[in-house]
């Protein structure tokens, strides 16, 4: 092994880069105070990214930071799943190794998936949460390594990135909250092409304000003059420096090389491209040396000694010796104490490019051979995709089918699915090649779901061609990669004979399905159907509880009811007769919620407890992230509101404890919701923010703007409700049916404050037509509640009796096939009676009062406020009683004052000024409310001639015919109706005529 070789750094002095180096150290700065700190640093190859790091670490390091650098790897054109995690993790580990272990405490068998020696790797929990956890543990494994010291870590190279890289550093940036922590990317901008899949990662990182992209240019003549000088420890002379830069191009590296060919006594116009400039070098040293350089070239971005032994077949004292002269010259660089890499990776592309095609391929031979023989000289957590890629490389399907396949079962178990699919996509390259007895010797999988193997699926059966479809399948969909998985399902549909393997096209089927609700591309019921045809008669199994399970699921978000609870039992029976317990805790929790909709309220909710504390008892972490956010959400749908919060805040600390962040951010969107119902407000907006930092899936950030757009529009801040309600919409997609009811009814109460009422009744006629299937009281209630109240608020505006008795009719049909079996539904059901009496001219206070007692009872403390507000004023409209409507009308505004819903609020106070009632005080008698003479009209502010103009305004009448009926001039009504929308403090004429007929101002409208 080599011992230590003194080098000289052809590049001395450091030059330019004031700017970007003061950026880097202005970041470090932020972060010793605490705030993380994410950077992208990008350029061409040779620009000097890899220099202007080093300078900000030997800052960092004379700050007492801990520095740990990781690089992506290259093999062929792979890259190695976390390569440059794994490696600037284990740099950590080294650095702080009791620090690391105790953050890593209780989650080490998870971790060592990135950072195998934390120890051996947990219970597999497959699908996107495992990785979504693996990541999220990740963020506060280094969030709490930086809670006391500062901890800057580099991962190089992104061009080289694998899948699993990439979407690990998106979760970091995106996630990372606290610590005292500095993340440094960088990456070559010119190998970044149209298709680079670094490509869309970069887009995404851009629109990220946490998120400071450095761009290095190259370096200007004056800046080059300075560098020569430090090479050569001289002021280069005007030819050359002319010379240099022109050939050069401001590029720092190829400035290295060139002078460095001068040096040698080269002239620099001697080669005839830069490329060969890079060779200079290698071909000065002596025929050993090179060829030990080309080896290490084909060896991949580091090289083990012991490898690098084995295949240049040298005597070790001859690799030493020809390893000294390499290092001297400047070309490779030892790392730790058993391994080398290139100075820089321009050299080795161009000594690997240079290389002949059979020479290439029998490297690759000698290095697989060499791995083989002594696989200790290589890090466990690459030695199998090194040999995969080796043998792949060496064009020897027998050696590398069966390699390739145990590359890709690790990749599996380090949840790098994307890694995954691509090795399995390999392998169904090689199959056709690989010799039948090789295939004989592969086994079948075991991660594919409940997918069957073929040949009766025993441990002692070959894998088959159709066995590595369904094992891609899935790695596919988990990977992200749903369009591909798509393709590679429908491919095996046409390959499989369904008449005589009818259980595993149905398993495709199955998978076919659910891919296309997750592209949207449809409901996906006619891929469910075609399985449920398939296994039709054939014995129990786990691909048939399965497919039950999936109609069950199915069946409750778009046709709930009697079949789809019935598809749940059933599918909760077959999972029991297999033994698929997991399946079978989903079809309990579907079951669960589907008998609580049916009205077996307690029956359904202790199932689903029940599941639950099974699932948390097993560790199975996806039923458990799908109990936490279900529990909540169906308690919260039978009224159970302050349950609901305690569930979601359990449901919130086992999903925080799992790593479970896109869950547990949704299990908060629906915390919001109970909070909201319970009239903390401002807790709910507290939450939303938490859930925005963890919510990672489109359906999550859809939930979080639409509980947005709830609060928005109860404090009566429409242009946010509209822009949540957009986002959400844009997030959902339109197969989902569940949110678009919630979506539809505040659409509609937006247009109503907007005066657009046609809209209104648009919205609402839209929403009838997609039907309230059996258990969707939750949603239905309030929609229909909210389209009664727009009609009523319309009543005796021009206009606005056509349809009218359509949408009440509606509503009366939609209403009598909704049961109300708990409190909340059948408070909804008296609220719904009494603006159905409002709006049809009828004046019902003992309605209005019900409706208020009951939902006082449910503890919803805004319906409350609605209801008291519509209690006082059907008494003073019924009787005049303004002695017992004070009461009501103190209440309401009271409520809605500590709530902050501001139209509810600005609309009790000018009900009461209408009716002189005060709200600063107690309630007043009836006969100190008579002897107060004050105009209802005027107590808004208005003057005689403003109040006849409103009058006009709310009859319909144009700015030309006011100024007809009162003798003024059109210019002098424009000028009232612009004083009278100021003190009304609405924004149109629409919106004035709502309010003067909504606080009764005048008698019936003007003809």
């Amino acid at each position: 092994m080599l011992g230590r070789v003194d080098t000289r750094s052809v590049s001395p002095v450091f030059v330019g880069r004031a700017g970007e180096l003061t950026a880097l150290t202005a970041a470090l700065a932020r972060a010793d105070a605490g705030e993380p700190q994410a950077l992208l640093i990008s350029g061409e190859a040779g620009v000097g990214k890899t220099r202007l790091v080093e300078e900000l670490l030997d800052t960092a390091c004379s700050r007492g930071a801990v520095v740990a650098v990781g690089g992506c790897v290259e093999i062929g054109a792979d890259g190695l799943p976390f390569a440059p995690f794994s490696t600037a993790l284990r740099s950590l580990l080294r650095r702080l190794p009791g620090e690391l272990i105790a953050a890593a405490d209780g989650q080490e068998g998870e971790l060592a998936r990135i950072l195998p020696e934390l120890g051996q790797s947990g219970r597999e929990a497959l699908g996107e949460d495992a990785t979504a956890r693996l990541f999220e543990l990740t963020v506060r494994l280094l969030e709490r390594l930086a809670a006391d010291r500062t901890v800057v870590l580099v991962l190089e190279d992104l061009h080289w990135s694998d899948a699993s890289t990439r979407n690990l550093l998106a979760y970091l940036f995106r996630a990372l909250r606290r610590g005292r922590l500095v993340v440094i990317a960088t990456y070559r901008a010119d190998d970044i092409h149209r298709r680079h899949p670094l490509r869309p990662l970069l887009a995404e990182l851009d629109r990220l304000r946490s998120v400071r992209h450095l761009e290095l240019s190259r370096f200007t003549r004056a800046e080059v003059a300075t560098q020569l000088a430090g090479i050569l420890a001289a002021e280069p002379g005007a030819a050359l420096l002319d010379e240099i830069f022109t050939r050069s191009d401001g590029n720092a590296f190829f400035v290295e090389e060139l002078a460095c060919s001068y040096g040698t006594g080269c002239s620099p116009g001697l080669t005839e491209s830069l490329r060969d400039v890079l060779l200079v070098r290698v071909e000065a040293l002596p025929d050993p040396a090179q060829r030990v350089v080309r080896i290490a070239a084909e060896g991949g971005t580091t090289v083990e000694h012991p490898l690098l032994l084995a295949v240049s077949r040298l005597a070790e004292d001859d690799l030493i010796e020809a390893l000294r002269l390499a290092v001297g010259a400047n070309i490779l660089l030892p790392v730790d104490d058993n391994s080398y890499r290139f100075r820089h990776s321009l050299v080795r592309e161009a000594v690997s490019d240079d290389l002949l095609p059979g020479e290439r391929s029998r490297l690759n031979r000698r290095y697989a051979e060499a791995l083989e023989a002594d696989p200790g000289g290589v890090c466990v957590d690459v030695r199998t995709t090194r040999l995969a890629g080796y043998w792949y490389n060496a064009h020897d399907a027998a050696k590398a089918l069966p390699v390739v396949l145990s590359a890709a079962v690790e990749a599996r178990r380090r949840y790098a699915y994307s890694e995954q699919l691509r090795l399995l996509e390999r392998a169904m390259e090689l199959w056709d090649d690989a010799p039948p007895e090789v295939l004989a010797t592969l086994r079948p999988p075991d991660d594919a779901e409940v997918y069957p193997a073929c040949a009766s699926g025993t441990k002692t059966s070959a894998l088959s061609y159709l066995d590595l479809m369904a094992e891609a399948t899935v790695a596919a969909r988990f990977g992200g990669d749903r369009e591909r998985a798509l393709a590679i399902s429908k491919k095996a549909v046409r390959v499989l004979d369904r008449d005589t393997d009818p259980l595993r096209a149905a398993w495709f089927w199955t998978q076919r399905s659910r891919l296309t609700q997750e592209l949207t591309r449809g409901d996906g019921w006619d891929e469910l159907a075609t399985a449920q045809e398939l296994v039709r008669g054939l014995p129990p199994s786990a691909v048939h509880a399965d497919i039950l399970v999936n109609i069950a699921s199915w069946g409750a978000l778009h046709r709930p009811g009697p079949e789809a609870l019935a598809a749940a039992t059933r599918a909760v029976e077959y999972a029991e007769l297999v033994g698929a317990e997991t399946i079978e805790l989903h079809a309990r929790l579907t079951r669960g919620w589907l008998t609580a909709d049916a009205g077996g309220v307690e029956e359904g909710l202790a199932e689903m407890y029940a599941v639950r504390d099974r699932a948390v008892e097993i560790g199975e972490v996806g039923v458990i992230g799908r109990a936490g956010t279900n529990l909540p959400s169906t308690l919260e749908a039978m009224g159970r509101s302050a349950e609901a919060v305690t569930a979601a805040e359990r449901a919130i600390a086992h999903c925080h404890q799992r790593g479970l962040a896109n869950s547990e951010g949704w299990v908060r969107g629906n915390l919001a919701q109970s909070l909201t119902s319970l009239g903390r407000w401002a807790e709910a907006d507290r939450v939303l923010d938490e859930a925005a930092g963890l919510a990672h899936s489109r359906k999550t950030r859809g939930l979080i703007a639409d509980r947005r757009a709830e609060l928005a529009l109860r404090r009566g801040d429409l242009a946010e409700a509209q822009a949540q309600m957009d986002a959400a919409r844009a997030f959902y997609g339109t197969h989902d049916p569940q949110p678009q009811h919630s979506l539809s009814r505040m659409a509609m109460c937006v247009a109503a404050r907007e005066g657009r009422l046609a809209d209104a009744r648009a919205e609402f006629e839209q929403a009838v037509g997609r039907g309230f299937p059996p258990g969707s009281q939750r949603y239905a209630l309030p929609l229909l509640c909210a389209a009664v109240a727009v009609e009523a608020g319309a009543l005796g505006l021009p206009g606005s009796a056509g349809g009218r008795a359509r949408i009440l009719a509606a509503v009366r049909a939609e209403a009598k096939r909704l049961p109300m079996v708990v409190p909340v539904w059948q408070a909804y059901g008296l609220l719904l009676d009494a603006e159905l009496a409002r709006a049809e001219g009828r004046t019902d206070p003992e309605l209005w009062g019900r409706a208020a007692l009951a939902f006082e009872r449910a503890g919803r403390p805004y319906e409350t406020a609605v209801a008291q507000c519509g209690w006082a004023a059907a008494l003073l409209d019924a009787h005049g009683n303004r002695s017992a409507a004070a009461g009501p009308l103190a209440r309401a505004h009271a409520l809605a004052a500590a709530l902050g819903a501001r139209p509810l609020a600005e609309e009790t106070a000018q009900l009461a000024a209408r009716a002189r009632i005060g709200l600063d005080a107690a309630p007043r008698t009836e006969d100190a409310l008579a002897a107060d003479d004050t105009d209802p009209v005027r107590a808004l502010g208005l003057t005689p001639r403003e109040q006849d103009v409103l009058r006009l305004v709310a009859a319909g009448h144009t700015n030309r015919r006011i100024a007809e009926e009162l003798y003024i001039s059109p210019k002098t009504a424009s000028v009232h109706v612009s004083n009278i929308l100021g003190k009304l403090g609405v924004s149109g004429r629409t919106e004035a005529a709502a309010t003067a007929h909504r606080l009764r101002l005048f008698g019936d409208p003007v003809a």
